[in-house]
């Protein structure tokens, strides 16, 4: 079970602290008031973190994921068996982690590239300390490698901002959820790209929504918006048309939990609702998001599976942990997600550059074989 720490020698930012045998992730549920770490041991604490939301944000949930099984490994002591019982162990364990949070495709796109890491040191190895050495390095190199993905895409959306958009030498951009350092394994996503236009010198403001009902956007974007300084204004969810309307938004950029082959892209519930404004108002609206967020098994939207979650977290204040607001008996729809179609998307900022229609319609497939086509020459 996962154990408390007050440790203080964390960054405030750095949602998860990992070294060989050792993983804390902060909770973010106590966020922005109290800064406390939970010690994760296993995989089963690590299920029970990322479903408890004390991590969140789809890149860091997988790897969240990935480190609470590294480091169960690490400590292992007498396992008894071959290098095909280590793989089954693993291999079990993992899809045990994908059921802690189905929608996010991080997850998965994870523990399928993990489970052929795993395949491979079975295959060549003869003990199974070994198969489970090849498997933290594995996850290690993921947390590495979302670091430099982040702040990839951030560089790739500030540039295309610059350039595409009308007066942007002084940007208000409108974000939703949290999709920073607390996200991610650090920097961050569409928060990745407001930082990275900040430092350009052309952000006049970035206005965030509170986000119910767990406000992700009042509790963790605006708190990392204060921690780095940047200038920054809370909104109400249903304030976001009248801030539009008041020609006050430039762009909007969300991140994505998942997006299907199409373009639709599955994200925080209340994304949609954006979409719809910013089309109405004849604003871009861009998803930014690691290529590990696009699902090309899925043709479209519609066969996302969404997630719902606790009645509580609307009967009770603080996302479910506080006391009650609404009537005793009321019956409660509380998806957390919903799916914003391709036609009211601009553009999918990435790692390898900013996904763009032709014709009105993504070529997500041909964008990523292109990509990875490039980057293996």
């Amino acid at each position: 079970m996962a154990t408390e720490s007050h440790s203080k020698r964390h960054d405030s930012l750095q949602s998860i602290c990992y070294k060989r045998g050792s993983l804390q992730l902060l909770d973010q549920r106590k966020l922005p008031l109290e800064t406390l770490f939970l010690e994760i041991k296993g995989a089963d604490d690590g299920w029970h973190a990322i479903r408890d939301m004390v991590v969140r944000g789809a890149p860091a949930i997988a790897i969240a994921a990935a480190l609470s099984l590294a480091v169960e490994v690490s400590n292992l002591e007498g396992f008894i068996g071959t290098s095909d019982d280590a793989a089954s162990f693993l291999n079990r364990k993992l899809d045990y982690l994908i059921t802690s949070r189905p929608t996010a495709v991080n997850l998965s796109d994870a523990a399928t590239k993990l489970k052929a890491v795993i395949s491979n040191a079975a295959t060549s190895a003869f003990e199974a300390m070994s198969v489970f050495q090849a498997y933290v390095e594995a996850a290690e190199d993921m947390l590495k490698e979302d670091v430099a993905a982040n702040k990839a895409i951030g560089l790739d959306g500030a540039s295309f901002l610059r350039s595409h958009i009308k007066g942007s030498k002084s940007l208000s951009i409108l974000t939703h959820c949290n999709t920073g350092s607390l996200a991610t394994a650090g920097y961050g996503t569409a928060l990745g790209v407001i930082r990275a236009v900040h430092a350009e010198g052309i952000l006049l403001r970035a206005y965030c929504t509170e986000t119910r009902p767990f406000n992700q956007g009042s509790r963790l974007t605006a708190f990392e918006l204060v921690h780095d300084n940047i200038p920054a204004t809370l909104i109400a969810d249903s304030a976001a048309a009248a801030l539009m309307q008041a020609g006050r938004v430039d762009a909007v950029i969300v991140g994505a939990d998942r997006v299907a082959a199409n373009g639709d892209t599955a994200n925080k519930i209340g994304t949609y609702s954006l979409a719809l404004c910013a089309k109405h108002h004849g604003i871009p609206f861009f998803v930014a998001a690691p290529l590990t967020s696009i699902d090309l098994t899925l043709s479209s939207g519609q066969e996302i599976v969404i997630e719902e979650r606790s009645p509580k977290e609307l009967l009770y204040t603080r996302g479910g942990l506080g006391e009650q607001v609404a009537a005793s008996g009321i019956c409660v729809w509380n998806p957390a997600f919903d799916v914003t179609p391709a036609d009211l998307i601009a553009g999918i900022i990435t790692e390898k550059g900013v996904i763009t229609k032709a014709g009105n319609v993504f070529d997500i497939k041909d964008f990523i074989h292109n990509a990875t086509s490039h980057c293996c020459k």
